[in-house]
């Protein structure tokens, strides 16, 4: 099962116990790992600026926090054995090799990552939602996050790192969503999120920010903060190819554009020039019959 390249619907299920956010939480400052507790990302307004935080809920007391400043460490206890199950296939992983797991239904000893639409300040103001868009992911293997309502429903994929796209889903307003992420090797991940909405105002409003994980307990946090993002993110389904962003080659939906720009463009010089040399035939001919009219005449015999 692969994902789709249209938007998802990611409102239901939401498995997570019920939570609302006061306005008045603060956002702190300074490097910090999360690796347990409940984690969420979503929208928020900084000085009035429409941005992607992380909601942490690991402390009595939560706070917002800049994905820049923040490492998700994911543990060897997140590790779990990929099913022996043809649904399970879109994940690219053999049966049996353990992968680390951040589960959807929360595992205390793993950091429990979701995302809200809850700020009081982003639902007074977003018309209806949300788009969570994952636009790269830099990284040691891939990354595949899905959800899965009980045992026997059929998992809703909505991300992948493998897809050669960008890959939306919809969230809807006031929405508290945890999810299944599944890395399929130990290593550090840089994973480059977008996060847009319509506003009630009419006025349209995006950011990308990019969420730092250390999967694997032998995986240095330093080293995961040091890793520069400032070169663009990855786009998505290179790392798995392991490929560089010229090999992926051009995006599909631009690639006809080129010919039919030089066609046209073509077109018209050629246009241009069968009209430039039919004026300057006429006006030749004018000149012409203008000095034979004005010329002397003939000597008579």
């Amino acid at each position: 099962m692969a994902a789709t390249q249209t938007p998802a619907v990611a409102g239901q299920p939401a498995p997570s116990p019920g939570q609302s956010i006061a306005a008045d939480q603060p956002i702190a400052t300074g490097r910090a790992v999360l690796d347990t507790g409940h984690v969420d990302i979503g929208p928020r307004y900084v000085d009035g600026q429409w941005t992607l935080l992380i909601h942490d809920g690991t402390q009595q007391r939560p706070v917002w926090r800049s994905p820049d400043e923040t490492v998700l460490r994911v543990s060897d206890a997140a590790l779990q054995a990929v099913p022996d199950d043809p649904a399970y296939a879109f994940l690219g992983i053999d049966a049996g090799k353990r992968v680390h797991v951040v589960p959807q239904v929360q595992n205390q000893d793993v950091v429990w990552i979701g995302w809200n639409t809850q700020d009081p300040q982003v639902m007074q103001t977003i018309d209806r939602g949300a788009t969570l868009n994952l636009l790269g992911v830099r990284g040691s293997g891939t990354l595949t996050t899905f959800l899965q309502a009980g045992n026997f429903a059929a998992p809703q994929v909505l991300w992948r790192s493998a897809e050669p796209a960008a890959q939306p889903f919809w969230v809807e307003v006031n929405t508290h969503t945890h999810a299944n992420w599944v890395f399929s090797t130990p290593g550090v991940y840089l994973v480059t999120v977008q996060v847009s909405a319509d506003l009630i105002s009419g006025e349209k409003v995006s950011a990308t920010r990019t969420l730092r994980f250390a999967v694997g307990d032998a995986t240095s946090t330093d080293e995961a903060f040091a890793a520069a993002v400032d070169r663009g993110p990855m786009p998505v389904g290179e790392a798995a190819a392991g490929g560089s962003r010229d090999a992926a080659g051009p995006p599909d939906d631009t690639s006809p554009l080129p010919l039919v720009v030089v066609l046209a463009g073509a077109a018209l010089l050629l246009t241009a020039g069968l009209v430039l040399v039919l004026l300057r035939g006429r006006g030749a001919k004018r000149r012409a019959e203008r000095e034979r009219s004005t010329s002397p005449s003939e000597a008579q015999p």
